[in-house]
């Protein structure tokens, strides 16, 4: 005879959430968690429920995505809206952003059913393996820059971005420079791949920045130890010599 579920907890902004089985959990701007009178995100967002035995996390949105992965990072799902997924690790971080902001969950299962295995043997690549993509200095201080609240962290589970201009500010860069190389960077992974950096009608340019940051963040493409970056005054000056456009 199958054991009875156990509870799971969320936590967002510090607060702590049970969740039992048998209770449709409500994450948006209404229902069990109410995150913010953001008028970019839905009432009823995102659903966390016990089915099969098994937990799962549902989109029940119309227009937002969210990023689930395992506390390291090393697993990632994108869970677009009407979409589901099981949870099945001891820990998940689902990330979402509505309009300019985004926010980030973290849920904890204490029977979970797997684990993430690391220090797996790592196979070269062949000739048709596209290798990981490769940033320049100044590319990742950009992103560095625009991912510094959530990088942070600092016991917010909310991470609000920092704009254009201030995260120019933090670099000492001109808009225009800081805006050229966002272009850059984000051509650069839309050529790998990466959805959501196009820019386009109806798309703003902030969403630009938030899908940036979460693919960077969850792909650990950057991580905490980079932000020691963001001081490191003989590396900005040498992005500042090599600013030749060669970002492309």
């Amino acid at each position: 005879m199958a054991e009875p579920m156990q509870a799971i907890t969320l936590e967002f902004a510090g607060e702590l959430h049970r969740i039992d089985p048998g209770t449709r959990f409500i994450v948006g701007r209404e229902g069990h968690l109410r995150i913010d009178d953001n008028q970019y995100l839905h009432r009823a967002f995102l659903q966390i429920f016990a089915e099969g035995g098994l937990w799962w996390l549902a989109n029940v949105g119309s227009t937002i995505a969210a990023s689930v992965s395992s506390a390291d990072g090393t697993v990632q799902s994108w869970l677009s809206p009407g979409a589901r997924l099981p949870l099945v690790f001891p820990d998940s971080t689902v990330v979402f952003s509505a309009g300019p902001t985004t926010y980030e969950l973290l849920i904890a299962q204490p029977d979970a059913q797997y684990d993430v295995v690391s220090g797996l043997p790592v196979t070269a690549f062949g000739e048709t393996t596209r290798r990981p993509v490769s940033l320049t200095p100044a590319q990742r201080l950009l992103i560095v820059s625009l991912a510094e609240p959530m990088l942070r962290r600092e016991g917010v589970s909310v991470a609000e971005m920092p704009t254009s201009q201030q995260a120019a500010a933090r670099l000492g860069w001109t808009s225009s420079r800081f805006n050229r190389k966002l272009d850059n960077v984000c051509d650069k992974l839309d050529r790998y791949g990466v959805q959501g950096l196009r820019g386009g009608a109806g798309r703003l340019a902030s969403n630009r920045k938030a899908r940036l940051v979460e693919y960077a963040v969850m792909s650990n493409l950057i991580t905490r130890t980079d932000l020691e970056l963001l001081d490191d005054a003989a590396l900005r000056e040498a992005t500042d010599r090599a600013d030749a456009d060669t970002d492309a």
